[in-house]
């Protein structure tokens, strides 16, 4: 009986185990330059290791085309079962799970406010290209984010984080900042084209209370300006408030990327503020438990390229914002 064990080993011996390295990123990339750069090789170098491959496997291996490198049948048929060892070996030297996105099979929990609305979209879009077995839970967050992180019962949190607020194990990464402005029904018998300070505290407002209680940054600085507004309706999302705003008198004060959003759907117009009020940051939220978990990673770093611009705006943090 022939010993597979020893043939394996036979095979192997002559073998540079990093040339597999080289046959796993031409598999995936299908071109030289783009595998040579992700291994950090010279195009030159890569081009030989797969010259010592196909001298090892008396296979050519890949053919050239107008579209890249094609696999031959066995390359072909190796890349599953290298993808498989390749990753496998990760975990071996790293000690945790390797994250595969195409065949994982995850799912997340993300605890957020108004951030949700500008992200999610983004957010699924790429997971469906990149990883469609990984899902998501979204779920309204509650008063203590952190202590949810903490739990594990949420993996991520999206939304405004007060200044200076943080506790043992929290982590955050600025995402996107937000400018605050004034929604009203686009026929308002009581609005012009500008909203001055007397017609804007006059208005019934719509006042979005996530958690219920009331005062929020605009009672703040209209106070400051010794006047005062009536909250004829307090609800507990912002979703809401552009439907009931586009059917009454009402005034509602959100976030520009919501209110544009909603503008476009319904019949309502956008105006600024005629108060100053301050930007406010949306945060992205996590606690060290997931830190250097794989797929914990990849999933925050979808969340960040979800916005264009997530690494450049990185401007001072502002209050947590109730309007």
């Amino acid at each position: 009986m022939i010993n597979i064990d020893i043939m394996h080993q036979t095979n192997l011996a002559g073998l540079d185990l990093n040339l597999l390295r080289v046959l796993d990123a031409l598999l995936r990339e299908r071109h030289l330059t783009r595998a040579a750069k992700g291994l950090g090789l010279s195009q030159p170098a890569t081009s030989h290791a797969l010259a010592r491959l196909r001298e090892h496997m008396g296979d050519p291996l890949f053919v050239r085309s107008s579209a890249g490198l094609v696999p031959t049948a066995r390359a072909a048929a190796l890349g599953p079962k290298l993808r498989s060892a390749m990753l496998a070996l990760a975990e071996c030297v790293t000690g945790m799970p390797a994250f595969e996105p195409r065949t994982a099979r995850a799912t997340f929990t993300l605890s957020t406010t108004d951030g949700s609305f500008v992200l999610v979209p983004a957010l699924l879009e790429q997971l469906s290209r990149m990883a469609p077995g990984v899902d998501v839970w979204v779920r309204a967050a509650r008063d203590e984010v952190f202590a949810e992180l903490a739990r594990g019962d949420a993996d991520v949190h999206v939304g405004p984080i007060p200044a200076g607020a943080t506790a043992p194990g929290i982590h955050t990464h600025p995402l996107f900042e937000e400018e605050f402005v004034c929604l009203v029904r686009a026929d308002h018998p009581r609005v012009g084209a500008s909203l001055d300070l007397d017609t804007y505290a006059a208005l019934p407002h719509v006042f979005v209370a996530p958690r219920g209680t009331p005062g929020g940054i605009v009672d703040q600085v209209l106070a400051k300006h010794r006047r005062k507004r009536r909250v004829a309706i307090a609800v507990p999302q912002f979703l809401l408030a552009p439907f009931l705003v586009a059917k009454s008198d009402m005034i509602v004060t959100i976030g520009r990327r919501v209110a544009e959003t909603f503008a476009a759907l319904l019949p309502l117009r956008i105006l600024e503020p005629p108060i100053s009020l301050p930007n406010f940051m949306t945060q992205l939220v996590w606690h060290e438990r997931t830190e250097d978990d794989p797929a914990h990673r990849w999933f925050r770093e979808r969340i960040m390229n979800a916005v264009p611009d997530t690494t450049k705006r990185t401007k001072e943090r502002v209050r947590s914002p109730r309007r």
